[in-house]
């Protein structure tokens, strides 16, 4: 279980391009071993950036124009998302700390401190199943779809998180919408829409607090480590340069 006991890098990583930023996921992931601490990476997006799903292509979608610039598949599943106006996170977790939940729990587990971030905010937030009203459903575009653990405020999408697992770890990520974007359901709610006014800076600072208050973890700020900035050099030139491809 994620506790007192645990110990978690927190990386702080200011804004990049959809594909720098999910290469640097890629290879937290997949530089991961046994005896690494936890991870706990926030992060920003370049304007108008974009990611959509492992298992999604960017051929499918014509108005993607120039995706080799503003665009990058995320290691998750899941639709379409946009970037830019958002406060993403990126949690590296030992197998072993939720080796007793199943995927719904450790879902309910993780996200506790998402909820509890908006909980300090002064806002009224459940998860999706937890609102008779909403009805589970997928879509190409993640702000359109509800998940089980959607996070909603009054009612309405505002966040979503997406998993992948190795036999090491469990990787997770989502996204926190911060600023007013375009009156378009595909690219969702933010804090703002809800009339709560913040800097990425106050919203990191208060996701940190949120997580220890959650978990009651020890941090440790962090960069990327050699091994994994080469990972993710490597990652960038073989797996995310669309250009070429």
């Amino acid at each position: 279980m994620i506790d007192k006991k645990s110990k978690f890098r927190v990386i702080i990583t200011e804004q990049k391009s959809a594909k720098e930023n999910m290469a640097i996921d890629d290879a937290l992931l997949s530089s991961y071993k046994n005896e690494d601490l936890a991870i706990l990476r926030l992060y920003t997006w370049n304007k108008d950036s974009l990611t959509i799903g492992v298992s999604q292509n960017f051929s499918n979608y014509a108005f993607i124009e120039k995706p080799d610039e503003i665009g990058a598949k995320r290691i998750t599943g899941g639709g379409i998302l946009f970037h830019g106006h958002d406060l993403s996170y990126s949690l590296v977790i030992p197998t072993e700390f939720l080796k007793d939940y199943n995927i719904k729990k450790s879902y309910e587990t993780i996200c506790s401190f998402i909820l509890k971030f908006y909980g300090k905010l002064g806002l009224n937030v459940c998860y999706a199943k937890d609102n008779e009203n909403i009805q589970l459903s997928k879509s190409e575009y993640c702000q359109v779809g509800f998940e089980a653990y959607d996070i909603l405020v009054n009612g309405k999408k505002i966040g979503g998180n997406a998993q992948r697992r190795t036999k090491k770890a469990i990787f997770q990520h989502g996204s926190i919408p911060i600023f007013k974007t375009k009156d378009d359901e595909k690219f969702g709610n933010s804090l703002e829409d809800v009339n709560i006014n913040t800097t990425f800076e106050e919203a990191i600072k208060l996701l940190i607090a949120s997580f220890e208050d959650s978990f009651n973890v020890e941090i440790e700020y962090s960069n990327l480590t050699k091994e994994e900035e080469e990972k993710k050099v490597l990652l960038l030139k073989d797996k995310y340069d669309y250009a070429s491809k």
